[in-house]
């Protein structure tokens, strides 16, 4: 577990991997956090998923991410990796878009160097921008933010377009540029993630990207951070978990006219205000009901008395 004394850039900086789930809003943030997870990573593809019902092809806005943040970061105070796909625009964009994220509550915000409209780091068909180009984008980022402790994660999708030799000097270059921590996505084999942390992993933190069904083979938080990662996310795995449970349960609902059959895989209530803390939160509230005291004069004398 994170010391609390340690900032999620000083935790990046220990030698033991962070396991960071998927989450996409407050509700799922907060079930995430009870689990005991040290940091959170809020998935664009899964925001595009639940609140769009579309798939990640650049539809989500910047608006809508700065939205969700604030959100979650009401409920939780879980360090938060957000995906801000490629700072909506220019590095001007980018710019407002460190500037919206930070003032949120983001801890660290990932931009990629894919062309616009971006897609899904594991569809295939991507395009990548210039690396000067990107290169200047993380720059402004890296100015824009008003704490060293906001970090900038460079992601470069270079490998399905270039090659990996191009990716890792990508990499390299967004390091020049001042980036915190470095992402190749979507490599294709265990071979290409472990030449990736064996060039990378003594520049900056590595992040590695598991994704059901994707280019990369799914491997254990614990075995990437022996190859040399050190953040390991599993953006979508939340929205296919619930998807699955969710097409099920409309698909019992629809056969029998009742939620009957399917009662043993649901929370009732009772049991999920418990999971949200309705008892709680309407205890807090009573202890704010008549304030000040009706009569507070009396209660000095008493005192004095």
């Amino acid at each position: 577990m994170t010391r609390p004394d340690l900032t999620f850039k000083q935790r990046l900086s220990e030698d033991r991997v962070v396991l960071a789930p998927g989450v996409y809003d407050a509700f799922t943030a907060s079930l995430a956090a009870a689990a005991g997870f040290e940091a959170l990573y809020l998935s664009g593809a899964a925001i595009a998923y639940t609140r769009l019902g579309r798939p990640d092809i650049g539809l989500v806005s910047v608006s809508e991410v700065a939205d969700t943040i604030a959100l979650v970061r009401d409920r939780v105070p879980t360090p938060l990796v957000v995906d801000a796909d490629t700072g909506y625009g220019n590095a001007l964009n980018v710019q407002r878009t460190v500037r919206m994220f930070e003032r949120a509550g983001a801890s660290a915000l990932q931009l990629e160097d894919q062309s616009f409209p971006k897609r899904c780091g594991h569809l295939t068909d991507k395009a990548v921008i210039p690396a000067g180009e990107m290169a200047g984008k993380i720059k402004a980022a890296v100015d824009a933010r008003t704490s060293e402790g906001t970090l900038i994660i460079a992601r470069t999708d270079a490998v399905a377009v270039e090659g990996v030799p191009a990716a890792l000097d990508r990499a390299r270059l967004y390091v020049e540029a001042g980036a915190d921590v470095l992402f190749v996505e979507a490599p294709k084999s265990r071979e290409q993630l472990s030449a990736i942390a064996t060039d990378l992993g003594g520049i900056r933190p590595l992040l590695a990207n598991m994704v059901e069904g994707g280019q990369t083979p799914i491997s254990s938080a614990s075995d990437l951070g022996d190859l040399g990662y050190r953040l390991v996310i599993f953006p979508g795995g939340i929205v296919r978990a619930l998807a699955r449970q969710a097409q099920d349960y409309y698909g019992s609902l629809a056969q029998h006219g009742t939620t009957q059959p399917f009662r043993d895989r649901m929370f009732d209530f009772n049991a999920l205000n418990d999971l949200i803390g309705t008892p709680e939160m309407l205890a807090l509230g009573e202890t704010y009901k008549d304030f000040p005291p009706k009569n507070p004069g009396a209660a000095k004398r008493e005192d004095a008395a």
